[in-house]
């Protein structure tokens, strides 16, 4: 079709890139909102910082690098609230300012040319690479497989800690694992919305779906699919308006949230984000 925004290469590695971030988004997000860990997500995002910084230090993939500081940061801060006995956002709020301090003084100690990092702070999904794609489509294939074979146990540790620990002897192991699975979920997805705006790409999505429906599973699809509607969106009005893609793609997740909102009192579907209630409805 000539003239259409389809025959750039880039504009559909863009949307193969918001179809696999929808993807994880939907499945990772869910589990942040349900366990109230928005907070914890959030310094794990700009704790991976100091990856980026480390990596770009020691001439190697910055992704990479944030990957692995993001892993260490999330499984610290785990560590810390469970095994220290250091409340969780004292443990959050001291990787953050760590993770964001390295990256800054690893930055200015490399040598040359200071890098370009808004594409890492703010995303760039017009950047996408077809590795960016395939590292994302590996990772909604690993989050499928271990929200689909671990849903019960999930499930539980998602809306009542407590009571999953009288379903398995193995909750601290299973909270280990999924942190470290959203700890690379949020870095991959950084190339779609940066540092700075990664975090709500994972939380308006099920909140989003939260308004219609109580259980687990329909959280999980409706987020995919509100995150797709809004990052493609984003990204198409971003094209034709020459606006940044990242702010674009939140701005209008945020557009949806509230017509949903509005659409959910209007025809009196709002439901109460309430755990106990969710945990009943789910069993």
């Amino acid at each position: 079709m000539e003239g259409s925004i389809f025959q750039y290469e880039f504009v559909v590695k863009g949307l193969l890139g918001a179809l696999f971030a929808s993807i994880t988004a939907g499945l990772a997000g869910t589990y942040i909102v349900s366990r109230r860990m928005v907070f914890l997500s959030g310094g794990i995002t700009h704790a991976s910082f100091g990856g980026i910084g480390i990596g770009y230090f020691a001439g190697i993939n910055p992704v990479a690098g944030a990957a692995a500081f993001g892993i260490f940061s999330a499984l610290g801060i785990e560590y810390l609230s469970m095994r220290q006995k250091i409340r969780e956002d004292s443990a959050i709020g001291i990787l953050w300012a760590f993770g964001m301090a390295v990256g800054i003084i690893f930055i200015y100690l490399t040598p040359g040319y200071a890098p370009n990092l808004i594409s890492y702070l703010f995303g760039s999904i017009l950047t996408v690479t077809y590795g960016d794609i395939i590292a994302l489509g590996i990772m909604s294939s690993v989050l499928i497989i271990w929200f689909t074979v671990f849903y019960r146990i999930i499930l539980y540790i998602s809306f009542d800690e407590q009571y999953a620990r009288t379903f398995t002897s193995r909750v601290n192991l299973f909270r280990y694992v999924t942190t470290s699975l959203i700890a690379l979920t949020i870095v991959l997805n950084i190339r779609m919305a940066g540092v700075v705006l990664v975090i709500s790409l994972l939380t308006i999505p099920p909140n989003i779906a939260m308004l219609f429906t109580r259980k687990y599973s329909k959280i999980v699809m409706w987020s995919v699919v509100a995150a797709f509607a809004g990052t493609a969106a984003g990204y198409v009005i971003s094209y034709y308006a020459g606006i940044p893609v990242g702010a674009t793609i939140i701005f209008t997740l945020v557009i949806i949230w509230l017509g949903a909102k509005l659409v959910s009192r209007i025809s009196g579907l709002n439901l109460k984000n309430n755990n106990k209630n969710l945990l009943i409805n789910n069993k």
